[in-house]
């Protein structure tokens, strides 16, 4: 295929349902769907007066459903949406997608019962998933021969590696369970790192140009891949020895190139359209995680949790969330511009994140921050399904 049709999507004559007409459809309506419902689930855990029947232990239950479950239905939304625009090939529809959907719920059930189907059962069915989602990304980009893409099947490998060694853990083979959390948040903050420095001085340059702003972004550069190189680096050791010191000054030093890199896409110019200052403030995420789980290595004052979930709640909530509702907007044909209750959620995300980040600092009201970070990550992901989900639903 040649390279000016290789960027050209085509879509066939579909008559089923929208939800099953292009693939950020379904899975971003399903991350927002298990966003909300993993989160009251885990809050109802924490209460004392509910318990899931998993071979998981809570806390690896709900780290496993939130970037296994939630996060990797967003990024399977983004990759087939996008592959048909990188490769000009069909996009995958109707029951082939409808499948593919299957396979990812099926697996939320899974380890949610896996003591009553089995471990071993249970994670047949979940890794099912990320290795059809491999398969068919493979095979797209390899028939499209759009090889500049073949990190993303890099990506998703690394991730079932990741997902198999969560597995392991509660099957009782091996004691992999946090190293495979380590390695899956890794990855995809590797992943919003690259993909993040792309698209948000992109987007951020044609808004401003817009404007008739001379102020532009900054375009990528040296400084963008060595930041990229020391993150990469940094979560490696991490991964692997994450009490090392040497590591931690590896995460500061990423945390600190991260936020240069973000100062020079000139964020602060975009504050009149919450569909641009959201992809500035969830991409913020990544530099304030990686220096605060850095500074762990070093501060008994500063929990491993903080950094985490900076990375985790901050980063991959807010960054998912501007993403989809931002392809969501733009792939339904709709004006790119945010409305209030867009606005809403953009706010909620952010505030649930920074209220899970401080919790553990302020011991007196550790629970109540506890519960109204849940309240607010819930409120922004209900607010996506009920404003979006009719978006998605419908033509």
């Amino acid at each position: 295929m040649s390279a000016k049709t290789a960027g050209i999507p085509r879509y066939r004559p579909f008559a089923g349902p929208a939800l099953l007409r292009q693939g950020f459809r379904p899975f971003f309506l399903g991350a927002g769907g298990w966003a909300l419902a993993a989160m009251v689930l885990w809050v109802a855990i924490l209460q004392g007066g509910f318990s899931l029947p998993t071979a998981f232990d809570p806390v690896a239950w709900h780290v496993h459903e939130m970037l296994f479950g939630f996060v990797v239905a967003a990024i399977a939304g983004f990759l087939l949406t996008a592959i048909p625009n990188w490769t000009g090939r069909m996009p995958l529809q109707g029951v082939p997608l409808a499948i593919l959907v299957g396979v990812w719920l099926s697996g939320r059930l899974a380890v949610g019962a896996s003591t009553w189907i089995g471990a071993g059962i249970a994670a047949v069915l979940d890794l099912a998933f990320l290795t059809l989602l491999l398969g068919v990304v493979l095979r797209e980009i390899l028939a499209g021969r759009n090889w500049r893409n073949l990190p993303m099947p890099v990506v998703l490998g690394g991730l079932l590696v990741a997902n198999a060694l969560t597995h392991a853990d509660a099957v009782g083979l091996a004691a992999t369970g946090q190293l495979g959390q380590r390695l899956g948040i890794g990855i995809v903050i590797l992943l919003i790192s690259l993909v993040g420095g792309r698209i948000i001085p992109s987007f951020t340059l044609n808004w401003l140009k817009k404007r008739g702003e001379s102020n532009l972004p900054a375009s990528f550069g040296a400084l963008d891949r060595g930041s990229l190189g020391l993150a990469a680096a940094a979560l490696a050791i991490w991964g692997i020895a994450p009490e090392s010191r040497i590591g931690g000054a590896a995460l500061i030093a990423a945390g600190l190139t991260s936020l240069i890199r973000l100062a020079r896409w000139r964020g602060h110019l975009t504050l009149a359209e919450p569909l641009v200052w959201s992809l500035h403030l969830g991409f913020a995420w990544v530099g304030v995680g990686l220096l605060l789980v850095g500074l762990s290595a070093f501060l008994r004052d500063v929990p491993p949790a903080v950094g985490l979930h900076a990375l985790t709640a901050g980063a991959m909530g807010g960054m998912t969330l501007a993403m989809m509702t931002r392809a969501t907007l733009g792939h339904t044909g709709r004006l790119l511009s945010a409305d209030r209750w867009t606005a809403a959620i953009y706010l909620l995300i952010a505030a649930a994140a920074t209220l899970r980040v401080a919790a553990p600092f302020s011991a007196d009201v550790y629970l109540p921050l506890l519960w109204t970070s849940g309240l607010a990550w819930s409120t922004a992901f209900g607010l996506f399904v009920v404003h979006y989900g009719r978006m998605l639903l419908f033509r």
